[in-house]
């Protein structure tokens, strides 16, 4: 991964391929970021008429470069946009989209110096997220000779400005790092295509994680074993493909916790629909229904690395939904851990099934509260759009909790309701309750069945990620094509808010 230093050096003194400056828009035109001034002597203050001429507006996400003048060490100036130009200093999420912009610009590159507005350390973390983010590529699938034509990450970021003993900017730095890693490992897990990641996969790779961190205990439900305890709807949903699936459970502790949290996430390694086959054109991208999984594993291993004061545990509930002669028909009554019962009216809402099953061996733990996080359904990008995920839950405060957490952390989301009149429809003649209810309200209609098996007594919310969660269309920020690691800064914030005693 690239890496990420502080440098008190000036952007003119430091030798790199590229220095990366900030500018916006003013209401008179282009205006430059603070950080870009010793950039602009360089060009006997003409930096800003310069790069006008070449049409930079300081749109956000606009990237425009020119040769650097005498006196910088650097060959090449790049200016990235921050969007409308401010003057009490720019948000977090600006500055995380300009470092993205810039690290996937100079993708190839040695070493940039990023002269960027970095006057606290939470706009330092904010411009270390968003190189290592927007630094990202996937290759693991590509041969050694198309791994020799792609171009590399940048190498190194040089955030320049920093005092020396700075202790809360290179804890900044710190903490930016630890969460890029573990975003960009959810990443790679839902990027990864579903013949190499599938339930036992997934499983082993969460063993040796923990293995390697060494302050993370793992445990994994074979197929036997989910048998054995009743797991029927994780069991439903895996019966149709040849491997089967798993449970797993990914531990991480602290003496002087005072808190729990128990992170749910749907891990749905191909999502065929079933017996009700998905039609033509949505089956391609559904080796990322198990983002979900994917974000609660990460966001777990993050928690560990922070070494925060708060109990986490995660429950990954992994599962190939295929259609076979052995796979769950619409009509079937699956007996859920805990002893529910279910009738199945649509094999392709299976998410809820392994998350209902997962959820109450949740509660079992007894912990504060349950966040499950799912690649859910289609009615929720219907109604939030691609970049946005919606929040339900059991408690209206919690729930508001949960969704300026995500905003502040940059993760675009939505408080939703759970109306109690789509409830009726899920009656079913023969089971407790049955997996569809009405078509309108699909995603509410998902957040009241997971809400029937949250246990009494414990606060509860579901993010439903089906929109952010895989970015089918171009790069943007320090976003790229194909897996997002939606929810893992909301969730790791959440775990920071239970250990400050703030839940």
């Amino acid at each position: 991964m690239t890496a990420v230093s502080l440098s008190t050096s000036t952007a003119a003194a430091l030798r790199a391929d590229a220095v990366v400056v900030a500018v916006a828009k003013g209401p008179k035109g282009l205006v430059l970021a603070p950080g870009a001034e010793v950039v602009d002597e360089a060009f006997e203050g003409r930096l800003a008429e310069v790069l006008t001429t070449l049409g930079a507006t300081g749109a956000a996400g606009e990237a425009v470069k020119v040769p650097a003048p005498a006196g910088l060490k650097a060959p090449l100036v790049l200016a990235v946009g921050l969007g409308e130009a401010a003057e009490d200093g720019y948000a977090a999420e600006a500055l995380r989209a300009a470092a993205g912009v810039a690290a996937r610009t100079l993708q190839g590159s040695k070493k940039a110096a990023f002269a960027l507005p970095a006057a606290d350390a939470t706009a330092v973390e904010a411009i270390t997220l968003g190189a290592l983010l927007g630094a990202y590529t996937f290759t693991a699938c590509r041969s050694e000779n198309g791994k020799a034509d792609a171009k590399a990450p940048l190498a190194e970021v040089a955030v320049t400005g920093a005092k020396r003993a700075d202790k809360a900017a290179k804890a900044a730095v710190e903490r930016g790092t630890v969460v890029a890693e573990e975003m960009n490992r959810a990443r790679d897990l839902v990027n990864m295509p579903p013949n190499d990641l599938f339930p036992k996969s997934f499983a082993d790779i969460a063993t040796t994680a923990g293995k390697e961190l060494g302050n993370v205990k793992v445990e994994v439900l074979d197929e036997k074993a989910l048998t054995k305890g009743g797991f029927g709807g994780i069991l439903g949903v895996g019966t149709g493909s040849a491997r089967s699936p798993r449970l797993v459970k990914v531990a991480y502790t602290h003496p002087k916790a005072k808190a729990s949290l128990a992170f749910v996430g749907k891990g749905i390694t191909y999502d065929s629909g079933g017996i009700s086959l998905k039609p033509a054109g949505h089956n391609e991208t559904m080796k990322c229904d198990m983002a979900g999984a994917g974000a609660v594993f990460a966001s777990v291993l993050a928690v560990a690395k922070l070494g925060l004061p708060v109990n986490v545990t995660g429950w990954l509930a992994l599962a190939e939904n295929m259609p076979s002669g052995s796979a769950t028909r619409p009509g079937d009554v699956l007996r859920m851990y805990g002893g529910k019962t279910v009738e199945v009216l649509n094999t392709d809402a299976e998410g809820r099934l392994v998350l209902a099953d997962a959820i109450v061996r949740a509660g079992e733990e007894k912990p504060g509260y349950i966040i499950d996080v799912a690649t859910l359904t289609g009615a929720m990008v219907m109604a939030l759009g691609s970049r946005t995920f919606g929040v339900m839950a059991n408690d209206d405060a919690f729930r508001g909790t949960v969704t300026e957490l995500a905003e502040a952390a940059g993760e675009p989301a939505w408080a939703m309701p759970l109306p109690a009149h789509l409830r009726g429809p899920m009656d079913s003649t023969v089971a407790d309750i049955s997996n569809m209810g009405e078509r309108m309200g699909g995603g509410l209609v998902a957040g009241l069945f997971l809400k029937e098996f949250v246990a009494d007594g414990i606060t509860w919310a579901h993010l439903d990620i089906a929109g952010p969660a895989f970015n089918e269309g171009a790069p943007f920020g320090y976003t790229p094509k194909g897996g997002t690691a939606t929810a893992v800064r909301t969730l790791v914030a959440l775990a920071e808010h239970a250990a400050d005693g703030k839940l």
